[in-house]
C-alpha cells in the first residue's frame, strides 16, 4: 500500500507543476514568446508522460498475478516440464536432440532438454579426442554407422545450416586410416575386409612392397599386410561438430541447461514373471537437474530420459538402481561402461611424413596422423588392461610417452626418432567393458530409460548416425536406418557380447 501512496503523492506534485506551467505560459497569450516555448512544452509533456509510464510500469510488476519476485530468479533453470530429457550435452546428446526436432510432426511437437554439466567443455570426450572417422571395423552395424556418420558430414551444412550464421567447416581431411598387421593378426584383417567389403566401404589390402611403394617413409619390418581406407576415412574438428550440432538443434527449439543431473522421481509396479518371479517395473517421473556451484536445483517432468553421459553414464545408470538388484537377476545386472583415461601427444618431426600421412594404426597399438601443415602431428596408445591409469583426474603421463609411445613410433617411421613433444592432454573413453561396443537402446525393466553410450572411442565419428537411430527408436517405433538391435541392453543380460576387434 505505502508503495501505491507515495505513486500518487509523486503524481499529485507532478500534476501541480504542470498546471503552474500552463499557467505561466498562457499569461504570455500575444507576445512573441509563445512560439518559442512550444517546443519545450513538448519536451516536458514528454518527459512526464515517460515518468507515468515508468511509475505504471513498477506498479503492474508488484501487482499479483505478475512474475515479480523480491527474490533473484535463476534464468539458467531448466524448463519445468520436457518431454524428453537429454543426459549429457557431448556431440551424441546433441545430435540426438537435433533428430529428434527434424523428425517431429508440427513445429514444438516435441519438447527436448538437453543437460550438461561441463559449462566449459574442458573435461569432455568429444573435444578431446583425436576426431578420427573410418569405416575399417570388424562389425557390419559399426560400419554402416560410419558409412552414414560420413555422408552427413560430407554434407553438413544441407542438415545443420542456420539461417544468417556462417556456414559449418568440419575441416574433413580425408587422407584415410591405415592399419598395419603382423603375421599374428593378418588373418583377422582380411576377415574385416571381407565384411567391410560387404558393407559397402571402399577398403584396399596393400602388400609389403605396395605399402612401401605408396608410403616410402615407413619401415615395412614385421608388417606381414595393410588396410587403407580409399574414401570417407580421415579426420575433423570435433568441437566443430559439436557446435554445429548444438548451434542447429537450439535454433529448432531445443532447451540447454548447465546442471549436473542427481537422481530421478519414478514409480513402481511389480510384475511377476511366467517363470513365477517377481521384479519391479520403474518409469522415470522427474529428472532433478542441480545448478553448478550452487544447491538449487530443478526437478524436470519428462516422458522419457536418454543416458548419454558418456563415461558418466553408468552413475546415471545406477540412480535408477540400475545393477543394484540381486545378482543373477535382471535388476542386477549393471550398466558396464566405466571412464578410461587416454593421453593425446602433439611431437613435431620437420622431416616426418608430410602432407600425405594418413591416420596410421600399427599393429603394436601406437597411432599418429598429421596435425595441421607445420610438421605437427598427435600421437598416442591404449595401455595394457593391467596398466590403465588413474581416471580420477585428466593428468597426463608423459613418462608413457617416453617408455610405450616413442620406441614404436620410432620404429615404425625412422624419422620420428628426432621428434620432440611439443604439448599433450588426456580425455575418457566410455569404455564398455563387456565387449567394447555401443549400448543403444531402452532398459527392460526402466523402459523409458535409453541408453546411447559405451561407444569405447567412435562415439564421436558414430554421433550423427547413432541420434538419428535413438530418435527413430523413441519416434517410429523401431529403427528405420541402420538396425542397432544387436546393441541392445538385452546382450548384456544374455551374456553374449558384440565384441568389435577394431579397438584403438
Amino acid at each position: 500500500m505505502s508503495m501505491f501512496r507515495g505513486l500518487y503523492t509523486t503524481g499529485r506534485a507532478v500534476h501541480e507543476m504542470h498546471l503552474r506551467f500552463i499557467h505561466k505560459h498562457t499569461s504570455l497569450i500575444g507576445c512573441r514568446s509563445i512560439s518559442t516555448a512550444r517546443p519545450l512544452q513538448n519536451r516536458f509533456f514528454k518527459d512526464l508522460e515517460n515518468q507515468f509510464q515508468a511509475f505504471r510500469d513498477k506498479a503492474v510488476e508488484g501487482m499479483p498475478g505478475s512474475d515479480w519476485t523480491p527474490f533473484e530468479m535463476n534464468r539458467s533453470l531448466p524448463p519445468e516440464r520436457a518431454d524428453i530429457v537429454i543426459v549429457g550435452g557431448g556431440v551424441v546428446g546433441w545430435s540426438i536432440a537435433y533428430w529428434l526436432k527434424q523428425k517431429e510432426k508440427i513445429r514444438d511437437g516435441v519438447r527436448v532438454l538437453v543437460v550438461e554439466k561441463d559449462q566449459t567443455y574442458s573435461q569432455a570426450s568429444t573435444v578431446l579426442s583425436a576426431g578420427g572417422i573410418r569405416q575399417q571395423f570388424s562389425l557390419a552395424e559399426n560400419i554402416l554407422l560410419s558409412i552414414a556418420s560420413a555422408d552427413f558430414m560430407k554434407n553438413i551444412n544441407e542438415h545443420l545450416s542456420v539461417l544468417n550464421e556462417d556456414p559449418v567447416d568440419l575441416q574433413f581431411n580425408h587422407s584415410g586410416y591405415l592399419f598395419l598387421a603382423s603375421e599374428n593378426v593378418a588373418h583377422i584383417m582380411e576377415e574385416n575386409y571381407k565384411i567391410q567389403r560387404y558393407a559397402g566401404a571402399k577398403v584396399a589390402l596393400l602388400s609389403p612392397t605396395q605399402l612401401k611403394e605408396n608410403f616410402p617413409w615407413i619401415n615395412t619390418d614385421g608388417v606381414v599386410l595393410a588396410s587403407y581406407g580409399l574414401e570417407n576415412e580421415g579426420w575433423f574438428d570435433p568441437w566443430a561438430l559439436l557446435t554445429a550440432f548444438r548451434r542447429k538443434a537450439i535454433s529448432m527449439g531445443v532447451y540447454q541447461c548447465f546442471g549436473e543431473v542427481t537422481g530421478f522421481k519414478y514409480t513402481t509396479n511389480a510384475m511377476t514373471t511366467a517363470d513365477g518371479d517377481t521384479v519391479d517395473l520403474r518409469r522415470i517421473k522427474y529428472a532433478n537437474v542441480q545448478m553448478p556451484n550452487s544447491l538449487e536445483y530443478q526437478p524436470v517432468e519428462c516422458a522419457i530420459v536418454v543416458n548419454a553421459a558418456g563415461a558418466s553414464s553408468g552413475k546415471v545408470a545406477e540412480m535408477m538402481g540400475i545393477g543394484l538388484g540381486p545378482k543373477d537377476t535382471v535388476s542386477g545386472v549393471h550398466l558396464p561402461v566405466e571412464p578410461r583415461k587416454r593421453f593425446v601427444y602433439v611431437v613435431h618431426c620437420p622431416d616426418g611424413p608430410g602432407l600425405e600421412t594418413p591416420f596410421l594404426i600399427d599393429y603394436s597399438g601406437v597411432y599418429f596422423r598429421r596435425e595441421g601443415l607445420g610438421g605437427n602431428y598427435i600421437a598416442g596408445m591404449s595401455p595394457e588392461e593391467e596398466e590403465e591409469p588413474d581416471s580420477s583426474n585428466l593428468e597426463v603421463d608423459h613418462q608413457f610417452f617416453q617408455d610405450k609411445v616413442w620406441p614404436h613410433l620410432a620404429h615404425r617411421v625412422p624419422a620420428f626418432e628426432s621428434l620432440k613433444v611439443k604439448s599433450a592432454w588426456a580425455g575418457f573413453y566410455d569404455y564398455n567393458t563387456f565387449d567394447q561396443n555401443g549400448i543403444v537402446g531402452n532398459h527392460p525393466l526402466v523402459n523409458n530409460m535409453f541408453f546411447a553410450t559405451g561407444f569405447s572411442g567412435h562415439g564421436l565419428q558414430h554421433s550423427p548416425a547413432v541420434g538419428r537411430a535413438i530418435a527413430e527408436l523413441i519416434l517410429d517405433g523401431g529403427f528405420q536406418t541402420v538396425d542397432l538391435s544387436a546393441f541392445s541392453f538385452k546382450r548384456l543380460i544374455t551374456k553374449e557380447p558384440m565384441l568389435e576387434k577394431n579397438i584403438v
